[in-house]
């Protein structure tokens, strides 16, 4: 059985065709969930401390140092009784540490791993643990082996996910998958992070149980969905505007001929642009921004709850030197879930701005009586890089064409957005708009493909 997975920046989600009928496969009843993972860790408990026969030759090589020490500056001597307990404390320390890393280390090989919103509710419950929120978006950077090592796991962890819950609603095994690929991954290696990114994706499915897997790329997938359902034959522009990447590609699909792609563009922007943009502008001045001399990109850590190596640098940061009241909303910041619940409001507002004229969101977890507030302006205006940069490619798009399409096929989660409509029909003006489903439009296309099936 093959079936298609759109492993997306924000949301994943998977298909099957069973002779003609198209099946989601239904995550906690829902067909998609928030591609995140939370992995459970037993931090050590302070109280399991015990002075071993090995600890204790620790314990005495630092009070033979420390007496050393003591001889040869002149200082007035301690008791070896303190030098001792100096020592214990010492070692307790260097005991804990050890253990908080041996867990962390051991989180991607545990077996009860929590996906989608769960795993953040669980994360957000337990107040300790891991959780690991869009790794689709650190495919492409520059990982050293141990970090690869873990985004490979992870990413092992959600596919297998994905294939037992699909063999469990099939009724039958799911060995084989086609996995949706953007035209360009978000990177920092140029085109070799997109090939960086499939090999790993291909090693994370063999991990999760997978035979083969191919890549379709998600604006093609998009095109063939389209395809099915349209009698005539024409020309179009699929424009996939999703999470973390956009796409386009142009197609003629309808009628009894397989579609054709004739060619594709990418985007390694989405919607985590807009939501990173609203945060500095409206939420991270609570927190200081403008107003301290913390560097802004601290702010920018603070924000990218799916960025790991940002996320960890910025709760080791020490923020006792700010002025009140932002130090002490930073340390807050800081606790197990701070800057996730943070994100959450964030794309919350979002959301809800792209429906209504104003919005305001508390932040009760961090002071009881703070709270944001934004307008559908506001919201504009923090879109303002990722539109411009979506205008750019529209019209480089135009320019190539020899001729207007048909038809524009608008799908992805952030084609929802009257602001990113807008934008389109400006670039196309009187062409005729089409909109997919936002979740779903590439999933289905990617369990209707079979290798070879478009040219």
């Amino acid at each position: 059985m093959r079936i298609g997975i759109d492993f997306g920046t924000s949301y994943s989600a998977a298909a099957a065709r069973i002779g003609g009928r198209l099946e989601h496969i239904r995550f906690g009843g829902l067909p998609q969930f928030r591609t995140a993972v939370f992995f459970p860790t037993t931090l050590p408990d302070p109280a399991d401390f015990r002075l071993t026969t090995a600890l204790e030759g620790e314990v005495a090589a630092l009070v033979r140092a420390a007496k050393a020490e003591q001889t040869r500056s002149g200082v007035i001597p301690r008791s070896d009784a303190q030098l001792h307990r100096d020592a214990v404390q010492i070692v307790r320390r260097q005991w804990l540490e050890a253990q908080r890393q041996e867990a962390e280390g051991a989180a991607a090989d545990l077996d009860d791993a929590v996906f989608g919103e769960d795993a953040i509710d669980r994360y957000l419950e337990e107040g300790s643990g891991h959780l690991v929120q869009s790794p689709k978006s650190m495919l492409g950077y520059d990982l050293l082996p141990r970090a690869r090592k873990t985004i490979t796991g992870i990413a092992a962890q959600i596919l297998e996910h994905i294939r037992l819950t699909a063999g469990g609603q099939l009724g039958t095994e799911v060995r084989l998958a086609t996995i949706g690929r953007p035209v360009r991954f978000r990177s920092s290696l140029g085109p070799a992070g997109g090939e960086q990114a499939l090999d790993i994706l291909a090693e994370a499915a063999q991990i999760a149980g997978f035979e083969a897997v191919d890549f379709l790329e998600e604006t093609a997938a998009a095109a063939l969905h389209y395809h099915t359902g349209s009698d005539t034959r024409h020309s179009t522009l699929v424009v996939d505007v999703g999470g973390g990447t956009t796409d386009i590609a142009h197609a003629q699909v309808g009628g009894s001929q397989a579609p054709v792609i004739h060619r594709a563009w990418g985007l390694p922007n989405g919607g985590t642009d807009v939501d990173l943009a609203l945060s500095m502008a409206h939420f991270m001045p609570l927190f200081g921004r403008g107003d301290t001399r913390v560097p802004a990109h601290h702010f920018v850590d603070a924000a990218m709850v799916q960025d790991m190596p940002r996320q960890r640098a910025f709760h080791k940061r020490d923020f006792s030197e700010v002025p009140a009241p932002y130090n002490a909303r930073l340390r807050t910041l800081q606790h197990d879930g701070g800057t996730t619940r943070l994100y959450r409001a964030v794309e919350s507002m979002k959301i809800r701005l792209s429906e209504q004229d104003d919005s305001r969101h508390a932040l009760d977890y961090i002071d009881a009586a703070l709270s944001v507030a934004a307008s559908r302006e506001d919201l504009r205006i923090a879109s303002v890089d990722f539109l411009s940069r979506l205008e750019r490619l529209l019209r480089e798009v135009a320019s190539e064409l020899e001729a207007r399409p048909d038809s524009i096929f608008l799908t992805g989660g952030m084609s929802r957005a009257p602001y990113v409509q807008a934008v389109v029909r400006e670039a196309f003006p009187n062409v005729r708009l089409v909109f997919g489903d936002p979740s779903l439009g590439v999933v289905s296309g990617l369990a209707d493909h079979a290798p070879g099936g478009l040219n």
